[in-house]
Parts: C-alpha cells; sequence; structure tokens
C-alpha cells in the first residue's frame, strides 16, 4: 500500500525541519550568554587610555614567565633578564576555563625554591590564568596565560 505525497506532507516535513534546526540554535544562544564570563575590562575606550605606558613599564622590568602544571600543582617561575628567580609583590591569579566561569578558582600561591606554587585540581583541557603581579617598585605586572592541561 502505497500512500500518496501530498503537498501538506511536504510542508509538514519541511516545518518539522526547520522547528528542529531553530528549537537547537535557541537553546544554543541561550547556553551560550548564560556561561558567558563576562567583560574583560569596564570601559574599554578608558583601558586604551593607559595600555601603552603599562605596556613599556612591565617590559622595562625584562621578566619572563613560565607557567607549568603536573601533579596537582601549578608553578609560576617568574625570571628577571638575568635568568633569576623574581620576588613578585602581590601576586594573584585567576585560573578558569575560557568558556565559562563556573569553575573558577584563586590558588594560594607560596615561594618554593625560586618559584611560586599553588595547589590546585585542574581537569584535562583547556584553561586561562589571569595573572597580576607587581614589582618592588610597584610598577604593574600582567598576562593572560593559555594552559592546555593533558589528560
Amino acid at each position: 500500500m502505497k500512500r500518496e505525497l501530498t503537498g501538506r506532507k511536504v510542508f509538514l516535513i519541511t516545518a518539522a525541519a526547520f522547528g528542529v534546526i531553530i528549537a537547537v540554535n535557541v537553546v544554543m544562544a541561550v547556553q551560550a550568554v548564560r556561561t558567558f564570563p563576562g567583560l574583560e575590562v569596564k570601559n574599554s575606550y578608558v583601558a586604551s587610555q593607559s595600555f601603552d605606558a603599562e605596556r613599556k613599564a612591565q617590559e622595562a622590568l625584562g621578566w619572563t614567565l613560565t607557567e607549568s602544571y603536573g601533579a596537582g600543582e601549578l608553578r609560576l617561575a617568574f625570571r628577571d633578564a638575568d635568568g633569576l628567580p623574581v620576588r613578585v609583590e602581590g601576586l594573584s591569579a585567576t585560573v578558569g576555563r575560557t568558556t565559562e566561569s563556573a569553575s573558577d578558582l584563586t590558588p594560594e600561591f607560596a615561594w618554593v625554591n625560586g618559584d611560586y606554587v599553588a595547589k590546585a585540581d585542574l581537569a584535562p583541557g583547556k584553561w586561562m590564568i589571569l595573572l597580576e603581579a607587581f614589582a618592588g617598585d610597584g610598577t604593574r605586572f600582567h598576562q593572560r596565560i593559555d594552559l592546555f592541561v593533558r589528560g
């Protein structure tokens, strides 16, 4: 028994397909907005006014920063232009996923053998470290570091 394919059936099939596509798009858009961590700065124009001066001051420090993660420890190695360890003032860092703020953590770093070390339980995947520290003269050192934790 063959059933005839009518214009009404074609319309219903097409409407159902587009309905599914639209529903998926709405769900994805709501999820994207709900999990978005927010803005980096409140006013980008105001932040841009001091960007070059802050960048030059940070570069003048001559510091390099190397990050590593293993065995549940996050390690930050600040080095000066001569490769010697640097002790910073007021180190703070937020570690989180790049796409959501639900799993953000603020580890407490301790000075251990020339590096800053903190306990951190990071699941495999891409993480981001928003770091801020100060030199002895008050110069602000800040970086956004991408960290990939292997599974």
